[in-house]
């Protein structure tokens, strides 16, 4: 009789094989995300131009993303602006050059503070709510249920979506600039004593349309990323609650890593 010699355990991997594995596991994750993400992107501008147009839809969402959102973004463009000029303060006064806090607020809040606060703003009260809402519809059957009565869900659902994220955010932006000077002006002449009319000249001497553009530019390049992650994150939910909170969370984490990346970028190309 042969005797069989038992088979040896698999071996796991190793943890240098692990770590490569979790590495490339990763980034394939996010290359699929990406190209997920610019497909998504591609789809809802065409349809964007195609009719039916349903209006009601369109001015719903800007009625949650943008006029949701004033007072939020209000009260933090306000104090931002405060606590801005009372740090910058300080600073100046070791060179007496108090005169330069208007200035320093003003050009910091347009080109860059009011886009990317507003934007992730946005990101916490609506684009959550847009990635829940669209995964609770996807693992429930209702978008499959709109694609069964001849309704395409990325015009009913998502277009109008994106499209309060193009037109809200920028003027969100602007909001937040007018709170954030209106802070400033607060703390610098009030608390601080600067002379108002030195605050006002020194503003509108250094402060041109240009730097409030590029704030208004990246505030809708900003609200278009935000909104398409979130769709797209929410659009393609699965596995239940566990899966809607899942994509949610992944949608904020995106969403909040784009902002600050495309905000690297945009001021390149800008500047």
């Amino acid at each position: 009789m042969t005797t069989q010699t038992p088979s040896k355990p698999a071996q796991e991997p190793g943890l240098f094989v692990q770590t490569v594995a979790g590495f490339g596991k990763g980034l394939i994750d996010i290359v699929s995300s990406i190209g997920g993400v610019v497909t998504l992107a591609v789809d809802v501008a065409r349809w964007s131009v195609r009719r039916p147009y349903r209006l009601h839809n369109l001015f719903a969402q800007l009625d949650f993303v943008g006029v949701g959102s004033i007072f939020i973004v209000g009260l933090t463009g306000l104090f931002t602006g405060m606590v801005f000029a009372l740090q910058t303060s300080e600073a100046f006064q070791l060179f007496d050059a108090e005169s330069l806090v208007g200035p320093t607020v003003a050009l910091t809040l347009t080109r860059e503070l009011a886009s990317v606060f507003s934007a992730l703003m946005v990101t916490m009260r609506a684009g959550s709510a847009m990635c829940t809402e669209l995964g609770t519809m996807r693992v429930t059957e209702q978008v499959d249920a709109l694609e069964t009565m001849a309704v395409n869900p990325v015009q009913y659902l998502l277009v109008p979506r994106v499209l309060a994220g193009l037109f809200m955010v920028p003027m969100l932006t602007i909001l937040f600039s007018t709170a954030g000077m209106a802070g400033a002006y607060f703390v610098a002449v009030g608390g601080l004593g600067i002379s108002p009319g030195t605050f006002l000249t020194r503003t509108q001497q250094w402060l041109e349309p240009a730097d409030i553009y590029e704030g208004v530019i990246k505030g809708a390049i900003f609200g278009v990323s935000v909104a398409l992650i979130c769709c797209y994150k929410g659009f393609n939910a699965s596995g239940g609650a566990k899966g809607v909170g899942q994509a949610t969370t992944e949608a904020m984490v995106a969403s909040a890593l784009s902002i600050f990346i495309l905000d690297f970028f945009v001021g390149i190309v800008m500047h």
